[in-house]
This record gives structure tokens, sequence and C-alpha cells, in this order.
């Protein structure tokens, strides 16, 4: 009993947040390929997020809060992930809207995403944005900056046509394989630059 509460302590964490641009199919990828991996995934699905996720794919929320480990209301400000004494690898915002961006440069925490973001720069642990917002006007670029200078890696989904994707599925999938690189985290069927 006593050796099965370790390993569940030292079991690699990450949490998942899925906001309110465009492109929660980056987010819901990022759990399913985190299931095959062995990692727990936290899971804060905004509200905007919910929306986003309903009119862009065909999941269900009930079905993509099944894909997590463990789920909480983007309102919780008392979850676990609030607070820096729960250990976890880092956050992975995905994706990433300019609200949220805007919210945790400026460690405004008004949402458990917002929060949970914080609290991962405060331990200087890894927060990836994938920003999905085009064009950027210096006001989002500046955000940009104050972010990346206080440790957060700014990620947006970008095609690689290396790989010679042949589909959608293909473009989310080296997308979030290249996010997950950034944990460590190896997808074995990501297509690499051979150079």
């Amino acid at each position: 009993m006593i050796e099965t509460q370790v390993r569940s302590e030292n079991k690699r964490r990450l949490i998942v947040a899925i906001t309110g641009a465009s492109g929660a199919i980056f987010g819901i990828k990022t759990l399913e390929y985190l299931k095959e991996q062995d990692v727990e995934t936290h899971l804060v699905l905004s509200k905007a997020g919910e929306r986003t996720l309903l009119e862009e794919t065909n999941y269900s929320i009930k079905g993509v809060h099944a894909l997590a480990d463990r789920v909480y209301p983007s309102k919780d400000i008392g979850a676990a992930i609030a607070s820096g004494s729960y250990q976890t690898m880092g956050m992975i915002i995905a994706p990433c809207s300019i609200k949220t961006m805007s919210e945790v440069a400026t460690g405004i925490t008004s949402s458990l995403v917002s929060r949970a973001a914080d609290v991962i720069l405060k331990e200087r642990r890894r927060l990836v944005l994938m920003v999905r917002e085009t064009p950027l006007h210096t006001g989002h670029l500046r955000t940009m900056t104050a972010l990346s200078e206080m440790g957060a890696i700014i990620a947006p989904p970008m095609p690689a046509f290396y790989s010679k994707p042949e589909s959608l599925d293909d473009l989310v999938f080296h997308n979030v394989g290249r996010v997950l690189d950034l944990f460590d985290i190896n997808l074995p069927d990501l297509k690499r630059w051979k150079g």
C-alpha cells in the first residue's frame, strides 16, 4: 500500500488547459497522446474553450473530460493545481487565447487556467502556450515577449511541411509532438527533420 502511494506521488503529471481560441483539437490530441505516455493529466477547460470545442470538433465535453485523469472546473481556484506545493512537470495551454495569454502575463488570476499558469511560472516549471491568433499587433508581441522573459515558452501551432503531411491530423500530431518534446515526452511516430 505504501509503495503504491509513493509511486503515484512520483508519477509524471502535466496540466493541460483548453481555452477559447480556435484549435481545441490541439488540447484534445495532447490529452489523447499523453494517455499513451504514462503521464497523469490534469485538465482545465474554460467556458469559452467548451464552446469552441463543441463548434470545431465532434467531441463532447464529457468525452474530453474522460481523456484526463483529473478534471477541474475553471472557477475552482482552490484546486490542487492552484498550489505550488502540488508537483507537476508543468502546463500546456492548447490552444491559448489572447485573453488567457494576457492574464498570465499580467498576473491576473481570475480563473483556474490563469492561476495554475501563474503557479507554474512562480515555481519555475515549464509553461507552454500554443497561442492561436493571427495577425498579431504590437501589444500581442510585447505580451509574448514579457511571458518569454518570465520563462514561458510561446509555441504557436505552425505547419511543418518537411514531414509531408497528408491530412489535418498529421499537422496536429506534429505540432503536439513538438510541444511534448519540450517536456522530454517523445511520440515515437513523430517525423523529424533529418537534414
